[in-house]
């Protein structure tokens, strides 16, 4: 699962079910099913656990992510409201719920379950539960243009919680606000201390570093240290809960920006493709629009148009003060 190998990951899954069922594997299996765009198979997963009499928010979750890949926002709801009020538990469908407001642009409500997620994982004493959540804010922030807040987010959670993972996201966030002197010292001392730890040298520190060269405008050098990434790029990236696809993102935006038109709209569309991976993170939506600027580079302003609606279209709601859709707008209004 880390390495995104999901077909193999499977059938040793199975085994560990027949073994010894649990709330991890069940959840786990499901993750698997829905990363290989099998949504049947995943709520089938699931269903096990009623006979075994097992619940918790890891299965609720996966419930979540099923009702999100079908558009089912009823069921959503239901697994919010489970969580309710639940030590430890409730946290991870607040936060769920964040990112689900993000993802279609609705970024007031998205800061106020993140609010609300870390205050509740402070209630339960998980400080470094409580940082993941404002760090995985602070990306949003920096997604979205707003780059002063997600700055603030990632040093917020870096004085909550200042381990490895919640380091690895703050300084992609940083990275990813043009803070890019402190991004570059948070790797640095990553690269030092973890020198084996295989999903941070292989997924977090070439995103990190990428981005960095990304604000420098050097896309060529971005490529190339993205390469070490490939073969975890649609893996589970821990400590989320889901696979971000950042490498694939970033080397679409570098692609971009050195009028590799054909090139970057293939990562985009990677990103498109596999939404039993990304699911509800805010790329998923963001692929549409960098795949919009991504045909505009090949001069096909049809399917430019197309992919610019389809972005709308999920932020037919969204803040009208969030900058990347003040450009999104700008920029299909020239297209007409």
């Amino acid at each position: 699962m880390w390495l995104g190998q999901w077909e193999n990951a499977l059938p040793p899954q199975q085994d560990a079910w027949r073994l010894e069922p649990s709330v991890v594997g069940a959840a786990a299996e499901a993750q698997i099913y829905l990363a290989l765009d099998r949504s049947g198979q995943a709520s089938t997963a699931l269903d096990q656990t009623s006979a075994t009499n097992i619940d918790s928010y890891l299965v609720r979750l996966a419930r979540y992510q099923i009702a999100f890949f079908r558009g089912d926002q009823e069921t959503m709801r239901r697994q919010l409201a489970w969580a309710a009020g639940r030590s430890g538990e409730e946290d991870w469908l607040l936060s769920a719920q964040s990112d689900t407001e993000a993802y279609f642009g609705r970024l007031g409500k998205a800061r106020d379950f993140s609010q609300q997620a870390i205050e509740s994982a402070k209630r339960a004493d998980a400080k470094e539960t409580a940082a993941l959540w404002q760090v995985n804010a602070a990306l949003r922030e920096a997604e979205f243009g707003n780059r002063e807040d997600a700055r603030k987010d990632a040093l917020a959670a870096l004085v909550l919680a200042p381990g490895r993972d919640i380091r690895s996201v703050a300084a992609l966030a940083l990275a990813r606000a043009g803070d890019t002197a402190e991004a570059a010292k948070l790797a640095n001392g990553l690269t030092r201390d973890f020198p084996q730890n295989t999903v941070l040298q292989g997924y977090w520190l070439p995103s990190i570093r990428a981005a960095i060269e990304l604000d420098a405008k050097d896309s060529t050098k971005a490529v190339e240290i993205l390469k070490k990434a490939a073969p975890y790029e649609l893996g589970q990236c821990q400590p989320f809960q889901l696979g971000m696809l950042y490498p694939i993102y970033l080397r679409g935006q570098a692609y971009r920006l050195t009028h590799r038109g054909a090139e970057a709209a293939a990562e985009f569309q990677k990103i498109v493709d596999h939404r039993g991976i990304v699911l509800n993170f805010p790329l998923g939506a963001l692929a549409h629009l960098e795949l919009a600027r991504a045909y505009l580079l090949e001069g096909d302003k049809t399917k430019a148009s197309a992919a610019y609606q389809d972005f709308l279209a999920l932020w037919k709601d969204a803040d009208s003060d969030i900058p990347i859709y003040q450009q999104a707008k700008a920029e299909y209004a020239r297209l007409q």
